[in-house]
């Protein structure tokens, strides 16, 4: 999603036989399992299949001097028979291979010319281009020609593509939700705007607001709004001028399909289970990850760090992959269970909100059918890994929490979790994980007691002994140089986690000692210290803690409650005004809070007004909400969705360890659902370090798997969207604040004939509103194993349990009173049973 230009580079040719004219191969050499010779006058390679990582097939030449500050241009000519991605690296030829050029360029069975420009940073006397062709499961052959690598290049200008000038929420606006724009322009004038349906009629029109250079951005922009319009429908565009938006649509039902698709973010980065086909589709399915079947070691019994070793080990299999590496971190997951933990506390606490999307068959986990909320399981999957890195009681530091598990060096990239064969460890314990773990399983055991009471008193055991161990060890923080392997993630300021912990353990217990340790913190009353306003995160939990005091039925005086939701709505006030005033809409202040994560500030914010909201039913604190998705889901400076599978222009090489298709063909691209880090000035990787130098703060991102500081995912950026995903559905399926929902306006009759092995069903959707239904879509879920082969008068499709029916070309409107009808065959064995709750368009229907 950008260009890069150059100037040919004019210096001395630094490969040898690099056109393989005299028919012979020195000096390029190659790794055993892929033997070369020249064909044709080229260099071809035979590369055996069945490898795992890039660097397990190498074709490569050595003993290439290069100059600290000089531009070298690398060109080559590759084929092979099988597609493959060659990571291209000019190197190190030792360890640590520090790499000066890291390119993935996709070779296909076409003869085609790649070209790269680089500036080393060092002096090499003997660096190394690599072509890394491993990875692939079937032999292939790789071919080269015409390899050049010389010096005296121009360094390329990278150019964001942005697309279109006219930004928008590239999903859509809610029907009576605030919809505004961004255009930018050099022009200073007012300029006039038109809004298009999808069949070209004018729906609206006016004029823009010049507003100026936007600070973020450093762009010229105008903005414009169609707030007036609630005609529901999709293919929307506004065009000024030339210049046309990217589509959108205008309804109520925008974010039900993101929030179901980005908990499903969680089940895909599991540990230690095997991710079902049935549930997430063949792409997606791989075996159990670190599981100690080889090459895995395995999280089973996983020792202590070399450098702090204990005498016991831990059984911590399970749990969450944190950021698309294999490492698993408390702090992260205590943030990321927290907020899974509050989407379902919120259906029980907000006036508006609905738990049936979030309940017992839902959504695609393996638990489905145990009569406990799927949101719910999803969480214990993490909250059972916490358990796990507590200390063992007759250890020392008992109760304490160890701060994270990884391997003992990073893992390589690409790399599937059952393919890693690395030894784990466990870091030492500290005292911000033992706060993480006391909160989250607090709040964990009063959401669990109605199911499982058991296992809630677990949870509150963990967390009472957590806390009380942190009591007597408050200084333990994680080591800042501890990075070897995973992140450091260290905090030397835990007053926010005991701040967190205690609200946590008051809530679920109403124990006077706790209260006690939240009135008396320093932070109580401290509007800025507890909602900061760049956003809460892993390394500032108050907010979580304070948010559930505000929003939860607990032993707080009236007094007392009402100082903290004055609290919440004070914070809400000033991002509020925050959104109203960025002239891309997003609640985020100034230029200083693009970092690492910046995505998940906005979102932290967003969750902010969305609780605000809840409490008071003040719509400022919903429109900055909604303009917060608007900034995420395309309206900002670069034109894109931070959301993968959600708009036009959406974000599709995310850094993931399996997600990974940018680098290996073979493997997917990220599912739907997932969000982007987002821009970050501080520019913390190679990739973000060569093209993005001089970015104005917001424009600092690119669509890159190896920019993890800019297009990383984790488990505590997902979380967030979920809530916020689900909190925007209730106000499409709510209105503007709380209230009822709207009464159904379809009907399904479904009958099954059945026989041993399979099964005929027949559907009939009727409109039993006033408003034709255009174009319709009909969900439901199996709660068993029932699976579609085939379907006339409709487009089916099924994935994992949950099943969409779509029309076919001529019956894709159902007028009021009138009905359309479908069907299809599958199979199913043992007990099955037909599903009972519909949706069109995502919302309920009745049942004939």
């Amino acid at each position: 999603m950008s260009t890069a230009t150059s100037t040919a580079a004019e210096g001395p040719q630094l490969i040898e036989n690099g056109d393989f004219a005299s028919g012979v191969t020195a000096p390029w050499w190659w790794t055993p399992n892929a033997p070369a010779s020249v064909v044709d006058g080229r260099l071809c390679a035979q590369a055996e299949g069945g490898t795992v990582n890039p660097w397990d097939v190498i074709v490569g030449q050595d003993d290439l001097p290069l100059t600290a500050g000089e531009s070298y241009e690398l060109s080559y000519t590759a084929s092979a028979t099988a597609p493959v991605t060659s990571r291209t690296n000019v190197q190190l030829a030792e360890e640590p291979w520090t790499q000066e050029l890291a390119a993935a360029d996709r070779i296909g069975s076409t003869p085609e010319t790649f070209t790269h420009v680089f500036t080393a940073s060092a002096d090499y006397d003997a660096a190394q281009l690599a072509f890394q062709i491993g990875g692939s499961d079937e032999a292939l052959t790789f071919c080269l020609d015409d390899v050049s690598l010389t010096g005296g290049a121009e360094p390329p200008v990278y150019e964001p593509d942005t697309g279109s000038p006219v930004r928008v929420n590239q999903v859509g606006y809610l029907t009576d939700g605030p919809k505004a724009g961004t255009y930018v322009t050099e022009a200073t004038g007012a300029l006039a705007w038109t809004l298009n349906a999808a069949d070209g009629t004018e729906a609206a029109s006016g004029t823009t607001t010049p507003q100026g250079v936007d600070p973020t951005s450093e762009q010229n922009v105008h903005t414009f709004d169609f707030s007036g319009v609630t005609e529901p429908g999709d293919g929307y565009t506004v065009t000024i001028g030339e210049h046309v938006s990217e589509p959108f649509s205008i309804g109520d039902d925008l974010y039900a399909d993101l929030r179901t698709d980005a908990l499903a973010y969680f089940y895909h980065n599991r540990s230690g289970i095997e991710i079902d086909a049935d549930l997430v589709g063949e792409e997606y399915a791989r075996p159990a990850g670190h599981v100690n079947v080889a090459p895995n070691q395995g999280d089973d019994g996983v020792t202590c760090w070399a450098a702090t070793p204990c005498d016991y080990t831990l059984d911590a299999a399970g749990g969450w992959y944190d950021a698309g590496d294999h490492g698993k971190y408390v702090v992260n997951g205590g943030i990321a269970t927290a907020q899974l933990l509050s989407a379902w506390e919120r259906t029980l606490t907000a006036e508006n909100a609905d738990g049936e999307a979030l309940g017992d068959g839902s959504l695609a986990v393996p638990e489905r059918g145990n009569d406990v909320p799927d949101i719910l399981d999803e969480a214990r999957w993490e909250l059972d890994f916490l358990m796990a890195m507590q200390v063992p009681a007759g250890e020392p530091m008992a109760g304490m929490a160890h701060h994270k598990l990884h391997d003992r060096a990073w893992t390589g990239l690409p790399l599937l979790p059952h393919q890693d064969p690395q030894p784990r460890e466990v870091h030492p314990p500290s005292t911000a994980a033992t706060l993480n773990l006391a909160a989250a399983a607090a709040q964990g055991a009063r959401l669990f007691e109605p199911y499982d009471a058991a296992y809630a008193d677990a949870l509150l055991d963990a967390a009472v002994t957590a806390y009380d161990a942190a009591l007597a060890d408050p200084d333990r923080y994680a080591d800042p140089n501890d990075g070897v392997g995973g992140g450091a993630y260290s905090d030397n300021n835990v007053t926010d986690e005991f701040y967190w912990a205690a609200a946590e353990l008051f809530i679920t217990t109403g124990e006077d000692t706790y209260r006690q340790d939240v009135l008396g913190s320093e932070l109580h009353g401290d509007t800025d210290a507890v909602f900061p306003a760049g956003g809460f995160s892993w390394g500032s939990t108050a907010a979580l803690g304070a948010l559930n005091l505000a929003t939860t039925d607990n032993g707080l005086t009236a007094a007392q409650r009402a100082e903290v939701v004055g609290m919440v709505t004070e914070a809400a006030d000033a991002l509020a005004a925050t959104a109203d005033d960025a002239l891309y809409g997003v609640p985020l202040a100034g230029t200083d809070f693009y970092v690492w994560g910046s995505n998940s500030q906005v979102m932290n914010n967003m969750v902010v007004l969305a609780t605000a909201h809840d409490l008071t039913g003040d719509a400022a604190y919903r429109d900055g909400v909604l303009s917060g998705f608007d900034y995420l889901l395309g309206r900002n400076p670069l034109n894109l969705s931070y959301v993968t599978g959600y708009g036009e222009r959406d974000v599709r090489n995310q850094h993931h360890r399996h997600w990974a298709n940018q680098l290996n063909a073979s493997l997917p691209n990220p599912p739907a659902g997932s969000v982007a880090g987002g821009p970050n000035s501080a520019l913390q990787d190679p990739i973000a370090e060569d093209l993005l130098q001089g970015c104005a703060p917001a424009m600092c991102y690119i669509d890159h798997i190896e920019s993890y500081a800019t297009n990383e995912v984790t488990i505590n950026w997902n979380a967030p969207l979920a809530w916020l995903a689900s909190y925007a559905d209730d106000l499409g399926a709510g209105g503007e604040g709380p209230g009822g929902e709207e009464p159904a306006v379809c009907e399904v009759d479904y009958t099954s004939n059945r026989w041993n092995s399979g099964f005929t069903s027949s559907v009939t959707l009727r409109n039993t509103g006033d408003t034709p239904i255009s174009p319709w879509e009909l969900t439901w879920s199996f709660a068993d194993n029932q699976r579609i082969t085939n379907a006339w008068n409709a487009v089916v499709t099924q994935t994992g349990r949950d099943v969409r029916a779509r029309p076919a070309a001529w019956n894709g409107t159902v007028q009021p009173g009138a009905s359309v009808n479908f069907g299809f065959q599958g199979t199913a064995s043992g007990s099955v049973a037909d599903p009972s709750a519909f949706a069109v368009n995502g919302k309920s229907c009745t049942t004939g």
